[in-house]
């Protein structure tokens, strides 16, 4: 199975990223973390996209907070998919990290999540990787049916102490 690459652009995104690393791990799905900043430390970044696909990776995670450049450099690397996780910070509340990871030119696409939407984006690359992975696929459509058990289980809950 292909790995997900997961960049950071500060340690300070860890607490987020942790929500995608836990996801993968759940669905048994390898993966690689690195802080590279788009930047402080833009070479490494680049040199990091750039080799990803040879390095046996799939597809790309990249979470930053407030100018947020580091999925969009991440992208500009390489032609694997690439999906953003804009971070609240103090400042602006995450939206300026939203534009900045949404808001790409035509050519560079980056699939964007919401802001510390860092296990939808774990689950978007597992969906990736299941393109061609059944066993990936059918572990998807597993945790889709108990979501919806467990929906349906609270309003049998709630009909039966509410309802008259």
């Amino acid at each position: 199975m292909k790995k997900v690459g997961i960049v950071m652009g500060s340690a300070s995104d860890l607490p987020i990223v942790e929500k995608a690393i836990n996801t993968l791990k759940a669905f048994e799905v390898p993966y690689e973390v690195h802080v590279y900043s788009a930047h402080r430390t833009p070479a490494e970044a680049g040199d990091f996209a750039r080799n990803a696909q040879k390095n046996g990776f799939g597809v790309m995670i990249a979470a930053a907070g407030m100018a947020a450049h580091l999925a969009g450099a991440i992208a500009a690397n390489t032609t694997l998919p690439v999906i953003g996780i804009p971070c609240k910070s103090s400042q602006l509340d995450g939206i300026d990290a939203l534009l900045s990871t949404v808001q790409m030119p035509s050519g560079i696409p980056v699939a964007t999540v919401a802001i510390n939407g860092a296990v939808n984006a774990a689950l978007l690359s597992c969906q990736i990787l299941a393109l061609s992975d059944e066993k990936l696929a059918k572990k998807l459509a597993d945790k889709r049916a108990a979501d919806a058990a467990a929906v349906l289980e609270k309003d049998a809950e709630i009909a039966q102490t509410l309802n008259q």
